[in-house]
C-alpha cells in the first residue's frame, strides 16, 4: 500500500474529520493490538445506564491523537520548538496510552490479571510493538515512561489536564448525555503555551481551567462513579472472581480460550512474557458477555445468578453514604440473605458486601496545573484561581457503599 494511500481520514462525531498524519500512524492504527480496542467499551457497563454510551477506547483513542496534533500546531505557533521526531513521539504516545486495557476498561484490572494497572500493560504492548517496527516506537515510549529531558512532553499525555482527560470528559458526556462534563478543549488548547519546558495555560484561560476540572467532578458522581454502574461493574468483578473460584476447583466453565487461560492461570507483571500479551490481546468485551450468557444457566447458583444480574440487567441495590456501613447491618443482610437460598456466610460475600469510592477533581499532591500569568510569573491554579471554586474541587470526597439483592431491601440498616 503506498504512503499517499494511508493519509486516510476518519469522520469523528465530536471533532469532524481526523487526519492520519504519516504513514506509521496508519499502520500502528491497522493493528491487530489496536483494532481491538474497537471491541472494548470507553465507560464498561455504564451502557446499563446511559443507553448512548457504546462507544469505544478505539474512538478515544484516535480522539486524544487529534487534540495532540492541535496542541503541536499552537506550540508551534507559539514559538515551541518541536522536532518531527518529537512530534511523532507525541502522537504514538498519546494514540496507544489505553492500549493494555482489558474488557469493559477497569474492571478487569482486579480480576483477569493480578494488581498489573493497564498503563503497565500499555508499556508492554508498545515495547513489543517497537520490535515489530524496527525501533520506531523508541522515542515515544521514552516519553510515556517520563524518561525524556521535556517535561511538557509527558505532561501532554499524562497529568491533570491531559489531552486524554480533555477528550474522555468530552466523548463521554456526548455519548452518555451527561451535559455537564462537556468541556471547551478547543479554547483550552488555544490558551497553552510552555515556559522552561513545563506546560503552561495563560492567564486569561483559567475560567476554562476551572470550568474543566468542575466538569470533571461533576462526570464522576453523574456517570463514572453512578451508583448503578457501580453497582453493575462490582457484580461482574464478583462473577469472574466466582469463574476463578470454581476453575481452580478442576471445573470447566464454557468461555473462549484467552480467557479460560486467565482464569486458569495467576498472572502478574513478572510473568507477563509475549506468549501471554498476546493471549491477553486476544481478549475483549465480547469475551466476557459470551461468557456471562453461557453462565448464566450454570449449576452453581452464586455464578448463574451473578450471571442473569448483568445479562438482564437485574443489578443489585447499592446505598451510598457519608458514613461507613456497620459490622451489624451487613451480618443482618448476610444472615436472612442465607437463611432464603440456604448458602453459607462466607458465599453471601459475593452478593452482599461493602466498600468505598473517592472523588477529586484536583489533587494538590500530583504536579499542579500552571499559570502563566501576565508578568510572566507561572504559579499553580491553585494560587491564582477563585478559592472558594477549587477549594471544593480540590476536597477529596469519599463515599461509603453497602451493595446488596433486591430481595432484602425490606430491611432495615
Amino acid at each position: 500500500m503506498s504512503q499517499i494511500n494511508k493519509l486516510k481520514i476518519f469522520n469523528d462525531p465530536i471533532y469532524g474529520f481526523i487526519s492520519i498524519p504519516n504513514a506509521l500512524i496508519y499502520d500502528l492504527i491497522q493493528h491487530p493490538y489496536f483494532q481491538r480496542l474497537r471491541r472494548i467499551t470507553q465507560m464498561g457497563l455504564s451502557y446499563l445506564v446511559y443507553p448512548g454510551a457504546h462507544h469505544t477506547r478505539f474512538h478515544h483513542a484516535l480522539g486524544c491523537m487529534h487534540l495532540m496534533q492541535k496542541a503541536v500546531d499552537v506550540l508551534r505557533f507559539k514559538g515551541v520548538e518541536i522536532s518531527p521526531e518529537e512530534e511523532n513521539a507525541l502522537y504514538i504516545a498519546i494514540l496507544l496510552h489505553d492500549i493494555g486495557h482489558g474488557p469493559f476498561s477497569h474492571t478487569m484490572e482486579k480480576t483477569i490479571v493480578e494488581d498489573v494497572h493497564h498503563e503497565q500493560i500499555s508499556l508492554l504492548f508498545m515495547e513489543q510493538m517497537n520490535i515489530e517496527f524496527d525501533g520506531k516506537l523508541d522515542l515515544a515510549i521514552q516519553v510515556f515512561k517520563g524518561d525524556y529531558h521535556r517535561k511538557f512532553m509527558l505532561q501532554l499525555i499524562s497529568s491533570q489536564l491531559d489531552m486524554d482527560r480533555m477528550d474522555y470528559l468530552k466523548r463521554d458526556s456526548f455519548y452518555s448525555g451527561v451535559a455537564e462534563g462537556n468541556v471547551n478543549s478547543e479554547r483550552l488548547i488555544q490558551m497553552m503555551n510552555v515556559v522552561d519546558e513545563v506546560l503552561v495555560i495563560e492567564e486569561k484561560g483559567i475560567y476554562s481551567v476551572e470550568k474543566f476540572l468542575m466538569s470533571r467532578r461533576l462526570m464522576y458522581w453523574q456517570a463514572y462513579l453512578h451508583k448503578t454502574s457501580l453497582a453493575a461493574e462490582l457484580t461482574l468483578t464478583k462473577v469472574l472472581k466466582r469463574a476463578k473460584e470454581l476453575t481452580s476447583k478442576g471445573i470447566n466453565l464454557p468461555c473462549s480460550i484467552p480467557l479460560q487461560f486467565f482464569m486458569k492461570n495467576k498472572i502478574d507483571l513478572a510473568s507477563f512474557d509475549a506468549e501471554n500479551l498476546n493471549l491477553f490481546s486476544q481478549l475483549d468485551d465480547v469475551d466476557i458477555v459470551s461468557a456471562l450468557k453461557s453462565w448464566q444457566y450454570d449449576d452453581d447458583y452464586i455464578l448463574s445468578t451473578l450471571s442473569k444480574m448483568i445479562i438482564n440487567r437485574d443489578l443489585p441495590k447499592i446505598k451510598l453514604s457519608s458514613e461507613k456501613p456497620t459490622i451489624d447491618d451487613i451480618e443482618l443482610l448476610k444472615e436472612q440473605f442465607a437463611k432464603e437460598h440456604n448458602l453459607s456466610l462466607l458465599d453471601t460475600n459475593y452478593f452482599i458486601f461493602k466498600g468505598k469510592i473517592k472523588n477529586q477533581a484536583y489533587s494538590k499532591e500530583a504536579e499542579p496545573i500552571h499559570i502563566l500569568k501576565k508578568d510572566r510569573s507561572v504559579e499553580d491554579v491553585f494560587e491564582s484561581a477563585d478559592q472558594l471554586n477549587l477549594k471544593s474541587l480540590s476536597k477529596l470526597v469519599t463515599k461509603y457503599y453497602i451493595c446488596f439483592p433486591k430481595q432484602l431491601e425490606q430491611i432495615k440498616i
